[in-house]
C-alpha cells in the first residue's frame, strides 16, 4: 500500500483496516450503537446479535466452541489474563513455567512479573534458524512444570514453531499449553484441539481489523481451565473480562476473520511471491545479505535481513519513503538490541544493520519493484561512509559519554597530589622516583605530566577495550 508516497512494509507491526471491514463497522458507530448488555430494547439486541456473529467467525478460525472465546483489548491483555489468571488456580508458589528466549515482550514481562511470586521460569534457547529444538524443551520439563508458553510465529523474524509437536509433549506431561498466536491468527491453520492448545492469545489489528480488539481462547474441558480475572466490575465475558464490549471493533474483527477464512491460501501465495521478488532484488544489490531465521518455516510476509557493513538507521534515513522496521514495534522504544536477534547469536553490529520488512495483502508487485529501485538508486550514498569510519565515529560519541568520568579521574589525581604535598608525602614519592628520573634527565614537572598522561591513556584505552568487548559479544 502507498500512503502519502510512503510504501508501507511494516505489516508485522500493524495492518491497514480492510475497506470491507471498515464498512461493516460503520453502522455500529452511527445507528446500531446500543450496549449489548441492554437486553430491554432493540438497539441492545442488535449489538448482542452482531457480537454473536463475530464470535462465530473468530471461533471458526481456530476451530473452538464460541463460548470458549473471551474478547479483550488485544493480544497483550489476552496474554496477561491467560498467564496471570492461572496463578493460585493451576500454578502455585514453587511451580515451574517453560517458554522460549524469542517470546514477545508481552509474555516475557508477564513471566518476569510472576517470577516474584516464587515461580520458576526457564527460557529454552532456539536454534540459529529461530526454531525450538523439541528435545531441548523436553529436557527442561520437571515434576513442577505446570505451563508452557510459546509464540506461534515470531513478530521479528517470522519463524513458525512446531506447535502441534510441543502441544503433544505438553499433553503427555499434564502441562498446560499457552500459545501467542497474534501473528498467525487468520494467516495459518490453527486447530486448538489437534494442537493440544489450552489457551490462545490473538489480536485484530494484525489481520486488517482495527486496533484495540483481541481475544483469548480458554479451554472449557479436558482440562477445564480456571482463570482469575484481572479486571472486575460487571461480570462480562463469562465473568472473565469486565467492561462494556466494543461492538464496532468486535464486528470489524469478526469481518476480518470471515475474510481470512475465505482468502487465507490465496493471500499467502500472493504475499509469498512478493517476498521472493523483494529478497531476490535485495540480494542482487547486496550479495552478502543475510536472512535471519528459517526461510522454510516462516510467515509469508516476513523478511528480516542483515545488510553487510551498513547500519539500519542509515538505510532508514536514506530511504524515508519506505516504512519498515529495525525491530519489534513494541520494543523499538528501547535502546537495547533485539533479544530475538541476540538469540540467533547475531553480534551487536549485525543487529544494528538489520531491517524487518513486513509485506501484506494490500502491497503490490509494483511497490516491491519500487523498493528495489530505491535501494539501487540510493545504494552508492548508503555505502558512502565506510564501516570503519562510522564505527570510529560511534566510538568517539561513546567516549563523550565518559567525559565526566575522565574529568573526575583527573580531578582526583590532582587533588591527591596536592593532599600528598600538604602532608609531605609527595616529596617522599618524588625522592623515590628521582633515581630513575635522573637517568632520563626529567624534572618534577615532567614527572607530573607523565603521570597524568599515563592515567588518561589507561582511561581511554580501557574504555575502548570495554566497548570493543561489548561489540563482539
Amino acid at each position: 500500500m502507498i500512503m502519502n508516497n510512503i510504501i508501507y512494509l511494516d505489516n508485522q507491526s500493524t495492518t491497514q483496516i480492510d475497506p470491507i471491514v471498515y464498512e461493516s463497522m460503520k453502522p455500529y458507530l452511527k445507528k446500531s450503537f446500543g450496549n449489548p448488555s441492554s437486553s430491554s430494547h432493540i438497539l441492545g439486541w442488535e449489538a448482542e446479535e452482531a457480537i454473536k456473529i463475530a464470535r462465530e467467525y473468530i471461533s471458526k478460525n481456530i476451530n473452538c466452541n464460541e463460548n470458549e472465546l473471551i474478547f479483550t483489548s488485544g493480544a497483550t491483555e489476552s496474554i496477561n489474563l491467560a498467564i496471570k489468571g492461572l496463578i493460585d488456580n493451576h500454578i502455585k508458589s514453587g511451580d515451574h513455567i517453560i517458554t522460549s528466549n524469542i517470546e514477545h515482550k508481552a509474555v516475557i514481562d508477564v513471566l518476569n512479573f510472576i517470577s516474584k511470586k516464587n515461580i520458576n521460569i526457564t527460557f529454552v534457547p532456539v536454534c540459529e534458524n529461530g526454531i525450538i529444538d523439541i528435545r531441548k524443551l523436553k529436557n527442561k520439563i520437571t515434576k513442577k512444570t505446570k505451563l508452557c508458553s510459546i509464540i506461534h510465529a515470531n513478530n521479528e523474524i517470522g519463524t513458525i514453531q512446531p506447535i502441534k509437536e510441543i502441544g503433544k509433549l505438553c499433553k503427555q506431561n499434564n502441562i498446560l499449553f499457552h500459545v501467542d498466536a497474534a501473528q498467525t491468527f487468520g494467516k495459518k491453520i490453527i486447530h486448538v484441539n489437534d494442537m493440544h492448545i489450552d489457551l490462545l492469545s490473538i489480536s485484530g489489528h494484525k489481520i486488517y481489523a482495527p486496533k484495540g480488539i483481541g481475544a483469548l481462547y480458554v479451554r472449557r474441558k479436558n482440562p477445564r481451565i480456571e482463570l482469575t480475572p484481572i479486571l472486575h466490575g460487571g461480570g462480562h465475558e463469562y465473568g472473565l473480562r469486565a467492561g462494556t464490549l466494543s461492538v464496532h471493533n468486535i464486528v470489524g474483527f469478526g469481518t476480518a476473520s470471515k475474510i481470512s477464512l475465505s482468502n487465507q491460501k490465496k493471500d499467502n501465495e500472493y504475499i509469498n511471491e512478493l517476498k521472493k521478488i523483494l529478497l531476490n532484488g535485495l540480494k542482487s544489490i547486496f550479495p552478502d545479505l543475510i536472512v535471519n531465521g528459517s526461510l522454510d518455516n516462516r510467515l509469508e510476509g516476513n523478511l528480516n535481513v542483515t545488510f553487510p557493513n551498513v547500519s539500519a538507521n542509515t538505510i532508514m534515513k536514506k530511504l524515508s519513503k519506505i516504512a519498515c522496521s529495525t525491530g519489534s514495534a513494541c520494543s523499538s522504544m528501547s535502546a537495547e538490541p533485539s533479544h530475538v536477534l541476540q538469540a540467533l547469536n547475531l553480534k551487536k553490529e549485525q543487529i544494528n544493520n538489520t531491517i524487518r520488512f513486513g509485506i501484506g495483502k494490500f502491497n503490490t508487485k509494483n511497490q516491491i519493484l519500487n523498493v528495489i529501485d530505491l535501494f539501487n538508486e540510493k545504494n552508492q550514498s548508503i555505502l558512502e561512509i565506510p564501516e570503519k569510519i562510522t564505527s570510529n565515529l560511534d566510538w568517539l560519541i561513546l567516549q563523550s559519554k565518559n567525559f565526566f568520568i575522565i574529568f573526575l579521574i583527573i580531578f582526583l589525581i590532582i587533588s591527591t597530589i596536592n593532599i600528598l604535598k600538604f602532608i609531605g608525602l609527595w616529596q617522599f614519592i618524588i625522592n623515590i622516583l628521582r633515581i630513575p628520573l635522573s637517568y632520563l634527565g626529567m624534572s618534577e614537572k615532567v614527572a607530573n605530566i607523565i603521570l597524568i598522561g599515563l592515567t588518561l591513556g589507561i582511561s581511554f584505552g580501557g574504555s575502548f577495550l570495554i566497548e570493543e568487548s561489548k561489540k563482539n559479544n
